[in-house]
């Protein structure tokens, strides 16, 4: 099986970055956005993106599931493994010309997240893992920070306000007054600033499985934690929070108080 994972994490890692190099060919450019029914944005970037990982992973692996944020499900719906796709992960700040977008891609064996790769086009950054492997940034292996404390910590999060809407509002002010700094480096790229060692906790109130999918082999293999706002190693309760593991109790204590 190491074997194995090894040849689909260097597969995946390729793959992120051609789809990355797709993204920037329309970054900081006069790009046409749609809106999805849900309001959310929508390029021919996204669409690009998710279409040749699409073409590229049913040619290479034609009897896995494929769910993508653009085009959905296609594949066997029993299917030992589900590859899980977001082709720009912070598309409302891609299209502003931001940086901090991600190609996201997961891998799920039998329901469990087992791979991640999380490539930063603009930033020439990517973060990688696969059960059992490590994780990686930009080729050498990358752990979360040693932080004991939640009051020494860096804590990120994709917004700063709105949390009322998911009944969060409460517990993040809690661990906003007890963090030593609060700054707001969201999505994707948020969570990789914990699995590399240069933030503490990760936050997002509100997530898809194709968000999440790729965080949680990485957070896990750099020695940290990807679950929900309770505690839960899933990434199917449409939220999110990274925490090096040092200071995750902590962050639950002020989240349940």
């Amino acid at each position: 099986m190491t074997t194995e994972l090894s040849s689909l994490l260097a597969f995946t890692h390729q793959l992120a970055w051609q789809a990355g190099k797709i993204t920037l060919r329309y970054f900081q450019s006069d790009l046409a956005i749609e809106h999805k029914a849900d309001a959310s944005p929508v390029t021919i970037a996204d669409r690009e993106a998710e279409a040749f990982l699409r073409a590229a992973l049913q040619e290479r692996y034609p009897d896995h599931a494929i769910l993508g944020e653009e085009e959905g499900l296609s594949g066997g719906a029993g299917a030992t493994y589900r590859w899980i796709l977001d082709p720009i992960d912070g598309t409302k700040t891609f299209v502003r010309g931001m940086p901090l977008y991600g190609v996201m891609i997961g891998l799920l064996r039998e329901g469990q997240p087992i791979l991640g790769v999380v490539n930063m086009p603009a930033l020439n950054e990517i973060v990688y893992a696969a059960q059992g492997l490590g994780c990686w940034w930009n080729g050498r292996p990358c752990r979360v920070s040693p932080v004991t404390s939640l009051n020494t910590s860096l804590v990120v999060a994709t917004i700063a306000h709105g949390y009322e809407r998911y009944n969060r509002a409460d517990a993040f002010q809690r661990i906003i007054a007890t963090c030593g700094l609060f700054r707001t480096w969201g999505d994707c790229y948020g969570h990789l600033l914990v699995a590399t060692g240069r933030a503490e906790v990760a936050l997002d109130p509100i997530m898809s499985v194709w968000d999440a999918a790729a965080l949680l082999p990485i957070l896990s293999e750099a020695g940290g934690t990807f679950t929900d706002w309770q505690g839960n190693a899933t990434i199917e309760n449409e939220e999110g929070m990274s925490t090096n593991g040092l200071v995750f109790d902590e962050v639950l204590r002020c989240i349940n108080r």
